[in-house]
């Protein structure tokens, strides 16, 4: 099978790599030196260098692949989508956009394609999780915290992004979705702020983000769902004095008579700052929580970057998440047509049961506990 990978960011690398192990990989990227990390880690993989919003070239370029994975930054992620379905192929996605996937449910029925969306940790994992359980029982209530961390943080931050520190900056300033009560309510980013101790990790402060994404509609039965973002405490504190200073906002100032945007300048400023070396030491550390018929079913992972094969924690629990899916669709697990965010594949359990094994099998072990 031939399998196309479109971006080779920290974590389109890694599905690259896992994947060329079964399978004929060509990677797509505009970025020459992503490129050639992923040759000098594997020759065996092809490497295009392109411009992937050129999406009138798409059924060109994707015309001899089988299935595609979209790795590509958020704000293309839906047109890129998009463009790989009509060209009629199966296509895995973690490009996290802000758009609602499930708008090309129709579009992918028509072509005829297998479409499994967000699927990395959080969103991915988490969604699987809550997928399988709600096929089992009458969930009451949801809760997942996720954060992406360095083993060894320096101040004033105390953070590194293993992505686009814009894509963290929106992360901050989007409006936060959760369902309480049975009701969706919409809450600032950065609230409801709480100190949890995550064991190994130590104590982390939580915070809400608009994690759920795909959950308020397909889960929307269960009175009580959140995500929350975990950081060092006193990271948040700088943030949002950031915020409340203007640095986030998008509104162009004069600067010396050019029209310079508050977070287009942070955003270049803290890329230096926040950049997660090639070989820097990071963990990803999540908590999942699934509540009813009177039992906590709790999914703990920690999980650390691996100086073996040089792969960050992130780029593990997100990568392996997609390649999973990958394999679900290439081994004809999963065949159903049409958008399927996790959870609506999570609930079959040989699905779920198969994700679990593909990731402990890599070295990403999730635990789980009852009480």
């Amino acid at each position: 099978m031939k399998i196309a990978v479109l971006g080779a960011g920290m974590v389109g690398r890694a599905i690259a790599l896992d994947l060329v192990k079964d399978f004929s990989v060509t990677s797509f990227d505009v970025n020459v030196a992503n490129l050639a990390l992923l040759k000098e880690k594997n020759e065996r993989i092809t490497t295009i260098n392109t411009d992937l919003t050129a999406y009138e070239h798409y059924p060109e370029w994707l015309s001899v692949f089988d299935l595609v994975v979209t790795a590509v930054p958020g704000f293309m992620g839906f047109k890129t989508l998009e463009a790989v379905i009509n060209t009629g192929k199966n296509v895995v996605d973690i490009s996290f956009f802000p758009e609602d996937a499930l708008q090309l449910d129709a579009l992918a029925k028509e072509n005829g394609v297998t479409v499994i969306t967000d699927c990395g940790v959080a969103p991915g994992m988490s969604n699987f999780i809550l997928g399988r359980y709600n096929a089992e029982m009458k969930v009451e209530a949801f809760e997942a915290y996720v954060g992406g961390l360095p083993l060894h943080p320096q101040p004033p931050f105390n953070y590194k992004a293993p992505f686009s520190p814009v894509d963290v900056i929106q992360e901050y300033i989007r409006p936060a979705r959760l369902v309480e009560n049975g009701k969706i309510v919409t809450k600032p980013a950065l609230s409801d702020r709480e100190l949890m101790d995550f064991g190994k990790a130590g104590k982390l402060e939580a915070f809400n983000t608009d994690g759920l994404r795909s959950l308020i509609f397909t889960m929307g039965h269960i009175p009580d769902m959140k995500e929350k973002t975990l950081r060092y405490p006193g990271h948040i504190d700088l943030i949002i004095a950031l915020q409340q200073s203007g640095f986030f906002d998008i509104t162009p100032v004069i600067v010396n008579g050019n029209n310079i945007s508050p977070l287009d300048f942070t955003s270049k400023l803290l890329v230096n700052e926040w950049k997660l070396g090639e070989t820097e030491e990071e963990f990803t550390v999540m908590k999942v929580i699934v509540k009813g018929e009177g039992k906590r079913i709790t999914y703990d992972l920690y999980d650390q970057y691996d100086p073996v094969t040089q792969t960050s924690s992130m780029a593990r629990t997100t990568g392996y998440t997609c390649t999973a899916a990958v394999n679900l669709i290439a081994n004809n697990i999963f065949i159903q047509k049409g958008v399927f965010p996790p959870e609506l594949i999570g609930y079959r359990k040989e699905c779920f049961d198969f994700v679990l094994g593909y990731l402990n099998k890599r070295g990403v072990q999730w635990v789980k506990t009852t009480s």
